[in-house]
């Protein structure tokens, strides 16, 4: 098995593939209804919906980083927090959803084509090499399920 194979199933058993480690990302999201999405642990502390497009926004991030997509090119305004819900749908909600999944999936296509030979380089504008960062991304998401696990917890009335 190749390093860019292995990076491969560590972005996807982070994400949505079954694991040893537990719940993947989009597994702790499944289910999800907006009230619970939106529910906060305590003012100022940040929501399962706005963890859902965070999420988003450090795979389109990494995805940028890698292609050479210009910056400023994601779907919603603004950088890694974004304040959630805008509109507490279930249309809204599973739009950004969905976001998450598009990113997250362009994010794999990218990577399925780079040449393993750049990973130990870093791109312009990072700190990080390509290798750092694609793994770090898959870190990212568990940590970000880990959290989301802990609020859905937190959630539950005794």
């Amino acid at each position: 098995m190749t390093e860019k194979e292995i990076i491969l199933i560590q972005l996807e058993q982070a994400f949505n593939r079954k694991s040893w480690h537990g719940t993947n990302l989009l597994g702790a999201i499944r289910g999800i209804d907006p009230e619970e999405a939106a529910w906060r642990p305590a003012n100022g502390r940040h929501n399962i919906w706005e963890i859902i497009v965070h999420t988003a926004y450090w795979k389109y991030s990494v995805y940028r980083r890698i292609s050479g997509v210009d910056r400023g090119s994601f779907a919603i305004s603004g950088s890694n927090w974004f304040r959630r819900p805008v509109e507490n749908t279930l249309k809204e909600l599973k739009k950004e959803v969905k976001l998450l999944k598009d990113y997250h999936q362009k994010l794999l296509d990218e990577v399925k084509s780079i040449d393993p030979r750049i990973l130990n380089e870093t791109p312009a504008g990072s700190r990080s090499t390509y290798r750092d960062l694609i793994i770090g991304v898959a870190a990212h998401d568990l940590y970000h399920a880990g959290q989301i696990q802990l609020i859905k917890r937190l959630m539950q009335k005794d």
